[in-house]
This record gives structure tokens, sequence and C-alpha cells, in this order.
């Protein structure tokens, strides 16, 4: 092929590209181009060489030219169209172009763990006047390719995610910075172990402690497969780029509400683009990213060579202005690189002890200080100014009972107890030997040792009654209809008379176990002591923060329905004297959805929980995942609440999660999913994706149980299943069995 057809083939595949990015919406410039580049292959015959260098260099200028008008045109449905290109650059790219030297460790082709995952030991080359610096670092990032299908459009699944959490760690190990590239549409849907929600919620929960700088780099970041490798320290966006809480075309599904498989009017799918906020300047306007990167015109793709320089000086400065952030000695290094932008300064990327540990908590309150701009908070002025010198005070009180005191108490305790078990072993030999001699004496009868029996919770036995604590009866015992067990053609269950049903047997099939639906005052008012349960932070209100259509009303009923002005409610309660905080998310309040209100109360419960040395119950009566009308605003609550979460654990706490109903998505995949003890109601749906969205994301059907509690429990994403009836005995032996001195509430 001579150089005339390589140019030709070039504009044309260039021209395919803009016609792909476009879609079938008419566009003025984008028909000029095709005319104009046909009529030349139509008079190719009839033009001299020179004629045709003139031709050609006169294509060029004009591609160029309208190139740049047409970036201008873009919407946010045309960049998504971008990071969804075959030609889109991709992680494979930025390592053979940003870093100088790599080793591929996971995910090199169809027959590796994961080949959506891609995990490379790199390292980058700096030179320093005369000196040469190879700095090592720990890229991690989805891989979509360039069209392999093997790669699964950079979709993840479990154990992809397992693997880049396993090298996080091993970059800790090493003291050496992260780099993760965030190249995907949404984690693949699968709970096959170590399950899509558990291991994403293992991953936000090991980044939020990571104690070595993290910088991401985002093309495009779809929801919680996003955040699995998305808790960074700097977050850099190319400009092209989208980050949401959903694809475009799932949130015009659900808008649309659709079903079986009927698809969203193209005009439906560029609103909710716009509506979602998800471009790199919405994102950054908002502050869930530090800065943009510029791209060429219409997306970087793998010849634009000056973009990958680019992309290396903004890693390099981004690394190094963490780094500077927790050192001691900063000062003139720091106004160099971010004043002078000048990246020709060494700075070491080993950190020491003290500053992983200001490095930690410089990444907590980052996060913290997300999406607070957002808050509606209706408390009057008075009540806020109380709260906050209530905190303060319980902070101090803290401090003085637990940590000054306390540390000295424990001390005496321990060495009395050394002392007290040095002498019970001594006098215990010589009781043995005492004992020994007395059993031989005549007429001394040998009694039979007591058998120590293993207790088991929820073992509902026949007889028993639900009648104790029984403060709350469902209105749906009001209803004289009798109804049957779902179960009743397996298991010959007989039908079950309405107001024994809801109010004796507490909702449950008093034949095979089967659970009917309760509602969340059920648990609220016969889980709990009576009149113990004391809420905070009511007046935090959920809104219509990007301003979807609609979404003023659906809030406003919502509101009114169930008298609580988001889907969490806080509280303070007992549960047979054992005092605890509880964050409880309500299906009734548009499907328990989490947006920033719900995830500030959250946050604030575990906070509370903290300051006052108390255990932590999330009781979940149902989530439908983040709210996504709030976008990224929403999914920021994924890591902000988990880094809430880790920070309460790591100080002793003792956090419980139970769940209930139907339980999916981000919640499930983060700051509930974190959590070492994971319990569930006997009714309980658990997931990462409801079976809908695994249809349309895999093609599969799932089996009818897929979700179910006890397949759950099979999976080791929860660690039991409790009968209704037993919940309140069970919570208070779970806090009983599972605490211990080191422990809040004890």
């Amino acid at each position: 092929m001579n150089q005339i057809e390589k140019q030709i083939l070039d504009l044309t595949e260039r021209l395919r590209y803009i016609e792909d990015i476009f879609g079938n919406r008419e566009n003025a410039n984008v028909a000029l181009l095709r005319s104009k580049l046909n009529d030349f292959k139509n008079n190719l015959a009839n033009l001299g060489p020179d004629q045709l260098k003139r031709h050609l260099s006169s294509l060029n200028d004009l591609f160029h030219f309208l190139e740049n008008k047409l970036e201008k045109e873009l919407t946010p449905m045309d960049k998504v169209r971008i990071v969804r290109h075959p030609q889109r650059i991709c992680l494979k790219d930025i390592l053979e172009n940003v870093y100088d030297n790599y080793t591929e460790i996971g995910g090199q082709n169809e027959y590796s763990i994961d080949p959506s995952m891609i995990i490379a030991r790199a390292y980058i080359t700096r030179r320093v006047g005369k000196k040469i610096y190879k700095q090592p670092v720990m890229v991690i990032g989805q891989e979509k390719g360039h069209g392999q299908e093997f790669r699964n459009g950079g979709s993840v699944k479990p154990w992809g995610n397992a693997k880049a959490m396993e090298y996080m760690k091993v970059a800790e190990v090493e003291n050496i910075p992260i780099h993760t590239y965030i190249f995907t549409p949404g984690a693949f849907p699968i709970e096959d172990y170590p399950g899509a929600a558990q291991q994403i919620a293992k991953n936000i929960y090991t980044m939020a402690g990571l104690s070595v700088p993290v910088v991401s780099v985002i093309s495009e970041g779809g929801s919680g497969g996003a955040e699995a490798i998305g808790l960074a320290d700097t977050r850099i966006m190319l400009s092209h780029g989208y980050y949401s809480v959903i694809s475009p075309e799932g949130a015009a599904a659900i808008e649309g509400r659709l079903r079986d498989g009927a698809r969203a009017t193209p005009e439906l799918v560029e609103q909710c683009a716009r509506q979602l906020k998800i471009t790199a300047s919405d994102n950054l306007g908002m502050g869930y990213v530090d800065r943009v990167l510029e791209e060429p015109p219409l997306g970087a793709r793998s010849e634009h060579f000056d973009f990958f320089k680019k992309l290396r000086q903004e890693v390099i400065l981004a690394t190094d202005e963490v780094v500077l952030s927790v050192r001691g000695i900063k000062l003139f290094r720091a106004i160099a690189l971010r004043k002078l932008n000048n990246p020709n300064i060494y700075v070491r990327w080993s950190l020491s002890s003290k500053s992983r540990e200001r490095l930690v908590w410089q990444r907590y309150q980052k996060f913290r200080s997300l999406s607070i701009q957002f808050l509606k908070d209706k408390a009057p002025a008075w009540q806020k100014t109380a709260s906050i010198i209530n905190q303060y005070g319980w902070s101090v009180y803290s401090f003085l009972r637990y940590e000054f005191l306390g540390r000295h108490q424990r001390k005496i305790t321990h060495l009395a107890e050394d002392v007290q078990g040095e002498v019970q072993a001594l006098f215990g030999r010589i009781m043995n030997k005492g004992s020994k001699i007395i059993r031989k004496l005549p007429g001394i009868k040998e009694e039979k040792e007591d058998t120590c029996r293993l207790t088991t919770l929820s073992t509902w036995e026949s007889g028993m009654f639900w009648d104790e604590h029984c403060q709350y009866v469902s209105p749906q015992a009001n209803k004289d209809r009798t109804l049957s067990c779902p179960n009743s053609s397996k298991f010959g269950c007989l039908d079950l008379w309405g107001p024994d049903l809801f109010s004796d047997f507490a909702g449950v099939c008093s034949h095979c176990g089967h659970h009917f639906p309760m509602e969340y005052e059920w648990y609220l008012f016969n889980v709990f002591d009576t009149r113990s349960i004391r809420e905070f932070n009511s007046k935090i209100e959920s809104s219509n923060i990007l301003n979807f259509d609609g979404m003023d009303v659906k809030l406003d009923k919502a509101k009114k329905d169930t008298g609580h002005k988001s889907s969490c409610m806080t509280f303070e309660a007992t549960i047979k004297g054992v005092r605890v905080v509880v964050a409880m998310l309500m299906a009734r309040f548009r499907g328990g959805s989490v947006g920033v209100a719900e995830g500030e109360k959250f946050i604030r419960a575990a906070e509370l929980a903290k300051r006052k040395h108390l255990p932590f119950v999330a009781y979940v009566h149902g989530t439908a995942g983040i709210r996504i009308q709030e976008g990224t605003n929403g999914v920021i609550q994924m890591p902000r609440c988990t880094l809430a979460v880790r920070r309460y654990l790591e100080s002793g706490g003792l956090y419980l999660v139970l769940y209930d109903t139907n339980s999916y998505a981000g919640p499930v995949a983060s700051f509930l999913g974190c959590s070492p003890y994971q319990f569930a109601v006997r009714s309980a749906n658990i997931g990462f994706a409801g079976p809908g969205v695994i249809k349309e994301t895999t093609g599969e059907d799932i089996q009818p149980d897929y979700h179910k509690a006890f397949m759950t429990l099979s999976r080791g994403h929860i660690q039991g299943i409790w009968d209704r009836r037993e919940i309140r005995n069970n919570l208070h032996q779970a806090l009983m069995t599972m605490g211990g001195e080191f422990l809040y509430y004890r």
C-alpha cells in the first residue's frame, strides 16, 4: 500500500469514528466531511500526483478544523460513546506509553484469572540532573482492549477484583504507590464465590486503609465496578470520560419503567445522560475528582502519543503531591510542583511510618467532606449548636474515660488477672491432690460432670408462642381474610387466617416457616426495649440535588407516606438492657435507596457509636441500592460510609448487619458488605444486582432462588439466617457473645 492509500484509509477511519460518536444524529459538519471525502475518492482517477497531495492536505486541514468544531458540540451521551469506542485508549496502551517498563501479573488473556482486570508491576524513570531514578509503582486497572471480546468490556468478575485487592496489599508491603485506571461500565453482576457485592465491599474497605499513595485515572467509571479500585488520594478524570452511578441507558429504563427487554428512546437516554451530571466537568464542579486532563479533540486514541506524555506527567505530579502532602520536609518542592508545574524535581515515593498514618487520616478527611455542600439539614440553629457541643463533650469524656483512665485501668486489671491466675494454678494443684485422696476414702460417691452443649441461633421449636415483648401488631392483621403460603404445594401448608398470621405468628407460616413481608415498625417496637428508642439527625432530608425531572414529587410522596425525611433512620436504643446505635434503611421510602442524606446520617451514626463506645447495628429493612437520581452524589456514599465504618472498627467497635426483604447493589457492595458479622432474616434476598439487570447485562437467566438468604449463606456472604421471631433474642445473644473487653459496649 502506498502513502496515498494509507492517508485515504486513515481519513476513512477518522470519518467512521466521528459517525460512531454522533450516532444517528444528523450533523451538518459530519455530512460535509462525508461529502468531501466521497468526492475525493470518486475523482481519484482524474487527479495527478501533485493534485492528489494538495487535495489530501486540504482534506486533512478540513478534518482537523471540523474535529475541533465538533468537539464543542459534544453532548454527555456523545462522550459515553467515545469511552465505549474500540479505538479508545486502553490500559495496555497506557502501560506501553506512560511507564518505562512493566511486568504483567494477572489478566493477560482469556485463560488467566480475569482478563478484564490487569495488574502490572511497573516503574517510571526520572532524570534529575545527571542522576537517573527508577521509581516503582503498582498499576491496577480494568482492560477493555480494542474490541477483544474475552476482555468482557472491562466488566470485572469477583475474582478479578480479589486479585486487585491482593496486589494492593503487596504494594503496601513494598511501600510503593498504586496507580489505578478505571475503564469499566460496571462490575460483572454474578454472586459466584466470592460474590460481586461482597468482593467490591472488601476492596473498598481495603483501599480505605492503604498506607501508600493511591492515584486513580477515570475514563469510564460505572458505579460499583469503578469504586472497587477508585478510592484514591487523587482522582484524575479524562476530559471525555464519564463517572456515574448508572449508565444513561439503565437510568432511562428505570425512569421509563421499561420491562421485558424494552429499549428506551434515544431522546430519553440523552435526557438522562444530561441530568445525571456524568461528565468530567460536572464531577470536577461537584468535587468528586481533583482535576481534569484534557484530551485531543473527540477523545484520546492509541496514536495520540502527545497525550500519553501529558498523562505520564500528570500521574507523576499527582503522586509527588500526595507524598509531599504527608511528609515533613516538603515546602520548596511543593511550591515548585504546584506553582511551576515542574516534574523534574525528585520526590522519593516511599513513606515513613508516621507519614503513612497521616496519609490514611488525610484520605478519611477528604472523603468525609465530600457531598456535604449538597446536604439538606432543616434542624434549627440552636439544635445544630447543641449537637456540636454534645459531640465535643462526648469526645472529651470518651478520651478521659476510655483512653486516659481506661489505659491505666486495663494495665492494673491485666496484672491482677495474671497474679490471680498464678494463685489459682498453685492452689489448684494442691486442691487436686487433696480431692484425689478424699475420693479414695470409703463411702464417697463420684458425681458425674455436667456436659456442656453448644448453643445455636434461631431454633424455633413447636409449641412456642410469639408473645414476649410484642408491642406492635401489623395493620395486615386487621384484614379478615385467609392467605395461602407460597410453599403450600410443596409442603402442604394449610391456609392461614390473616389476624393470626400477622399477630400471634409474627408473619411466619406455622407449618414451613415461610416469612411474609412485615413493616419496619414491627422491628422497631418488637425488637428493641419499650420506649428506649431515641432518634437523632431526623431533620436531615433527602432532596432533588440534580433537579431530576419529577423527583421532587416522588420524594414528597415518600416523606408523606412514611413520616420520615429520608430512607435512613438513625437512633439509640437498648436490647435487653444493652445500649446500641442503629442505622436502619427503610424499603418503604424510595426502596431504601441511598443518597447524600442517607450516607451522611449513616456516617454520623458510626461516629456517634465511636464517641459513646457503643455497638453499631445496621438493620436493612430493604435497599434498592444507590439513588440513581442523585448521580455521583449517591455513588460517592459507598467509599464515604465505608471509611467511617473502617475508622469505627479499627478503634475497637462492634458492627453488626442484619438484612431483610430485598437488599441489593451499592450499599451491600460497600458499607454493609464490609461488616465481619452479617446476618439475614429468613425472608431476605441479597445480591449485587437484581434478576432483570443480570439478564440484561449477561444475557443469562438465573435460578429462582439465586438471591435467597440460604444461597447467600452458602456463598459465605452472611454468617447466619435468623427466624423473625428470634431476632430480639439473637441480636442480644450476638452482642453478648461477640463482644469482649476490647469492644465498645464492654
